[in-house]
C-alpha cells in the first residue's frame, strides 16, 4: 500500500517510480485522475531518457474531445510491484496521470476528514 497526499484543491497524489530501459527508477508525483480510463498518461517531453518501446497511436476521449495519443510500453513501480503497462503520451498533458484502470486491480481508500489516502 502506498500513502498519498492531498493537493491544495483536494487532488489525490501518489509517488510512483518510472523505470527506464536501464532499470533506473525515477520517482515522480502522479495525480490520480478517475476520469482518465487508462493506466497512465504523461507529457511526451517527459519520456526522454526512459527509452520505452513505441506501440503506435490510439484515439482517446478527453475532456476537450477526442484526441490521438502516442502509446508506449512503460515500466512503473507502484506499491512495491513492478508493472509493464501501456502509457499514453501527448503534448497537452501537464502532469503524470494515473487513470482509473488501476482501481480495477488496487483498492483505493480516501478519507479527507481523517487525512487518509492509500492505494494498494
Amino acid at each position: 500500500m502506498i500513502q498519498g497526499i492531498f493537493g491544495n484543491e483536494g487532488q489525490l497524489f501518489f509517488e510512483i517510480d518510472l523505470i527506464n530501459s536501464d532499470g533506473l527508477n525515477l520517482p515522480v508525483d502522479a495525480l490520480l485522475d478517475t476520469g482518465f480510463t487508462g493506466f497512465m498518461a504523461i507529457n511526451i517531453q517527459d519520456l526522454e531518457g526512459l527509452d520505452w518501446s513505441y506501440l503506435g497511436n490510439e484515439p482517446l476521449r478527453t475532456a476537450q474531445g477526442e484526441a490521438r495519443f502516442k502509446i508506449y510500453l512503460g515500466k512503473v513501480l507502484l506499491d512495491g510491484q513492478q508493472y509493464e503497462i501501456p502509457i499514453c503520451a501527448g503534448d497537452e498533458i501537464t502532469e503524470v496521470l494515473l487513470g482509473s484502470e488501476w482501481l480495477k486491480i488496487l483498492p483505493l481508500v480516501v478519507n479527507y476528514q481523517a487525512s487518509i489516502l492509500n492505494l494498494g
